[in-house]
């Protein structure tokens, strides 16, 4: 029987989702099935498009001031408007270490499941379409249910 590893991505953070892919790819790379459980700022991670049909003022003036993708995430700590990520990017150049929308599909080719807040959805107006076409959507209930199932649970 395989292991499993859940992680439940809630900060939208550059240098915290970098950490939790690298697990998730470094994990599935191990044999163990990997499922992620994106909530509210997470799912910043999964933004895809940025959609504005039919959306109310507030969804779209949320959907303006959050990062539009993987790669507009900031950084949780020295981010100094901006300047501490390009600093950070431009050591992982020089070290020619994968950027985090790397890792993202590297995830997505390894069959890593994407799961987002149902809630955090409606709440924050993001529908499907804006999101990578992997993403599944589940209720906090089935979230437990899978958390339950896993052998290691990882909060981010």
């Amino acid at each position: 029987m395989a292991k499993k590893l859940n992680i439940l991505m809630f900060s939208g953070e550059y240098d915290k989702a970098l950490a939790a892919l690298i697990l998730a790819n470094t994990a599935r790379q191990m044999g163990i099935d990997v499922t992620m459980f994106f909530a509210f700022w997470g799912l910043c991670i999964l933004r895809n498009d940025s959609n504005m049909k039919g959306k109310s003022f507030y969804e779209k003036l949320l959907s303006a001031m959050t990062p539009k993708g993987p790669e507009d995430l900031p950084l949780s700590k020295m981010n100094f408007s901006g300047i501490g990520k390009a600093m950070m990017l431009e050591m992982m150049d020089d070290n020619e270490a994968p950027k985090l929308i790397d890792f993202l599909n590297s995830a997505r080719k390894k069959g890593v499941k994407f799961y987002s807040c149902k809630l955090s959805m409606e709440i924050m107006g993001i529908d499907k379409n804006e999101l990578i076409p992997e993403v599944e959507i589940m209720d906090a209930q089935q979230y437990l249910k899978d958390a339950l199932e896993s052998d290691i649970q990882l909060f981010v």
